[in-house]
């Protein structure tokens, strides 16, 4: 309330001050080739009135109403009205004084108090400067409020880009852990010596994906000593009846990813691929040359069930989030031939993640 009350009086202090000036500006140009300093201080302080009227009227009415809403046919035609009526007043205002100050005496009237048109002009060059600042100042204040309103929508939508991309990420843990602990389940049935082994990989697997997962970044090689362990894993459940080859080259530390990027295709391959000729086959390659990542994988499956039966949670999920971390970065392209469904990805520059 106090900062209310001091804007208010500086924004009065301002104006009183400004017209203070505008009046020594009438009062200096009047006495041009003049000493009657009683009529030019009356003739000011008359002119001043109807020139603050005149102003705050373009700038409280017409400039708003008319001029900023680009009617301007009516700004146009007020305007002239405007002229009229300030033309009438000001000729109102010279025969006033001649008569009540001067007596009729023209030969003392001031030689630019004489001229109408240079009176007219003196009032309407205050009232354009006026609307000139107060035009200027509305563009910029609209220019911040729109640059603020932008940022504001910038912010909701990375924000609500962060919820995206953690809800994703959620979706992605229980179906790759579901999985997991199927298999855990089924050996601590059969009280198998392979349990705690298998426990313990999965811990390892646990801690990328309870703590690592989280970071916007994570190492390449990280992610596919990762997936190396999930395979592992995989292996003891399926026994004998997998066949899988995964070749890698030798990557770089310094090499960041997304995390789990890579790990959900793995997964989507062993849930979805199909048992044939006795065997579930899986190969995956995973290729970095110059900051670009090769990465496909395909496995065995009855070609005569619907594509749609290869789509789970890990496969629409690193869609969506391809989009969001390596928007127009990235090519994927999935298919079915021979009964196998292959998905190759290609990140054109690893880089470029977009950490969200």
């Amino acid at each position: 309330m106090n900062r209310l009350k001091k804007i208010q009086s500086r924004y009065l202090i301002f104006h009183f001050l400004w017209w203070v000036a505008v009046w020594f500006f009438f009062a200096y140009f009047f006495s041009y080739n003049s000493t009657d300093t009683t009529y030019i201080a009356w003739f000011s302080s008359l002119l001043l009135p109807l020139t603050m009227a005149v102003t705050y009227f373009f700038v409280f009415f017409l400039i708003p109403k008319y001029l900023l809403t680009k009617k301007y046919l009516l700004f146009g035609l007020y305007t002239f009205y405007v002229l009229v009526f300030t033309s009438y007043i000001i000729v109102l205002m010279l025969y006033g004084c001649l008569y009540f100050i001067l007596k009729f005496d023209i030969s003392n009237m001031p030689p630019m108090a004489k001229n109408f048109v240079f009176v007219l002009i003196l009032v309407f060059l205050v009232v354009a400067l006026v609307s000139f600042i107060y035009i200027l100042n509305h563009n910029f204040r609209t220019a911040s409020e729109n640059k603020e309103l932008q940022n504001k929508i910038l912010a909701a939508q990375l924000q609500l880009k962060e919820q995206e991309l953690y809800y994703l990420k959620k979706q992605i843990h229980p179906h790759f852990l579901f999985n997991t602990l199927n298999t855990i389940y089924g050996f601590a049935l059969k009280q198998s010596k392979q349990t705690p082994g298998i426990i313990l990989k999965l811990s390892n697997l646990l801690d990328y994906i309870l703590y690592q997962v989280n970071k916007p970044e994570v190492s390449l090689r990280e992610e596919v000593m990762h997936i190396k362990e999930y395979i592992e894993l995989e292996k003891i459940r399926f026994q004998d009846t997998l066949k899988i080859i995964f070749t890698s080259d030798e990557i770089n530390e310094d090499i960041k990813v997304a995390p789990m990027l890579l790990i959900p295709f793995v997964e989507n391959a062993f849930k979805h691929g199909n048992i044939t000729d006795g065997f579930l086959k899986i190969e995956i390659k995973a290729k970095l040359k110059d900051l670009r990542l090769d990465f496909s994988i395909r496995n065995t499956i009855v070609e005569q069930e619907p594509l749609t039966l290869h789509h789970g949670i890990g496969l629409d999920n690193i869609r969506k989030r391809l989009d969001m971390l390596y928007s127009k970065n990235y090519r994927m392209e999935t298919k079915i031939k021979n009964n196998w469904y292959s998905v190759n990805l290609t990140i054109f520059d690893v880089n470029k993640i977009q950490n969200g």
